[in-house]
């Protein structure tokens, strides 16, 4: 049987202090197999948005252990986890999170640079254009609409051929016909490059067309959390 790509394990987390305290997530478990599709639904305040942090190692577990890719996240530093996160974790969030003084090429092959990848601004030529931005690669953010943007996200995303994709709400800020665009983009790169694909959404339409739905209510999985015999080769 193969090993999940994804095992959280207990995971609990609070944050704030005395009176403020917030138990965000009580006793998480939740593993997913290489190449797996995974939905994540809940309401506001779930801590859907939370777990996804904790898996591309932006926020620290209080409890529990989070292994991803084959590392185990609560053993490492900052630093440790920053070069863990540029190998192994592309990251799209439903605001884009572009610097906005740097061009749609420099936004993908900066951060490429500096972790020391060969031919970054080839790479990331490369990658503008397989998201159908090669007639952008010199616009600023500001240049762009809401989809070229997430556009450019999604390339700076899979630049770095991560295992593991994680999306917040990719179309939040998108109108139908853009959101299916982004969509469709995601889905296909996770096809044809065996990755690992986790969405949280409000969509429930959005969930159904991955392989799973994980469900959460209160900083707790109340359905999914388990990935099928038949997603981790048994």
């Amino acid at each position: 049987m193969a090993r999940p790509v994804i095992e959280i394990e207990k995971v609990d987390l609070s944050l704030g202090e005395g009176a403020g305290r917030v138990h965000i997530l009580k006793g998480v478990d939740l593993d997913v197999a290489a190449g797996e599709t995974v939905g994540i639904l809940g309401p506001s305040g779930s801590g859907k948005s939370t777990l996804l942090m904790v898996m591309a190692g932006l926020e620290r577990a209080g409890a529990g252990s989070v292994t991803i890719a084959g590392s185990r996240l609560d053993t490492l530093d900052e630093d440790g986890l920053a070069r863990f996160r540029g190998r192994n974790v592309g990251i799209i969030f439903q605001s884009f999170h572009l610097l906005p003084t740097m061009t749609a090429l420099e936004n993908v092959a900066v951060p490429l640079e500096l972790a020391g990848t060969p031919d970054a601004f080839e790479l990331a030529r490369a990658e503008l254009v397989s998201v159908g931005l090669g007639h952008r690669l010199t616009h600023y953010p500001a240049e762009m609409s809401g989809g070229e943007q997430q556009r450019v996200a999604i390339a700076r995303a899979l630049a770095p051929r991560p295992a593991i994709l994680i999306a917040d709400e990719p179309t939040g800020n998108l109108d139908f016909e853009t959101g299916e665009e982004i969509v469709r983009l995601m889905f296909e790169a996770s096809a044809t490059r065996g990755m690992t694909l986790i969405i949280v959404t409000h969509d429930r339409t959005l969930a159904a067309r991955c392989d799973r739905q994980v469900v959460m209510r209160s900083g707790e999985i109340v359905s999914g959390a388990r990935a099928a015999p038949a997603a981790l080769g048994v």
